[in-house]
């Protein structure tokens, strides 16, 4: 928990997959998809608010409540990225942001046990 100062690679990764979805977010939007780009772009920058908030967690049990809705949330990006993926509403590579999510689902999943291991 807290500002150490040293690199934090959740709240790093989680900001950069932010990063990310919003310009996949205006992609698809120039595309004309509206619909499922808003949820996906709500879904995907939420995982990086969680993971901050976290940051100001004021016990391990808050931590872990902030991380398991980051958690929640990168499993819902999976889900509009993979729903995208295999239609064709939105032709793009999703390929890249699955990567990166699954990547985030797997950290956040490691914290969160390793923070519930402490209580």
């Amino acid at each position: 928990m807290g500002d150490s100062g040293e690199p934090n690679i959740v709240l790093e990764k989680s900001y950069d997959f932010a990063l990310a979805i919003i310009g996949l977010y205006q992609r698809m939007v120039d595309m004309r998809e509206f619909v499922l780009s808003k949820q996906l772009l709500r879904s995907g920058t939420s995982i990086g608010a969680n993971v901050e908030e976290a940051q100001g967690a004021q016990s391990t049990k808050d931590f872990i409540s902030k991380l398991s809705i980051a958690f929640k949330e990168a499993r819902e990006s999976r889900y509009w990225l993979r729903l995208l993926n295999r239609s064709t509403l939105c032709v793009l590579d999703y390929k890249p942001y699955l990567i990166q999510v699954e990547e985030l689902i797997r950290l956040l999943s490691s914290i969160i046990k390793t923070s519930k291991a402490r209580l």
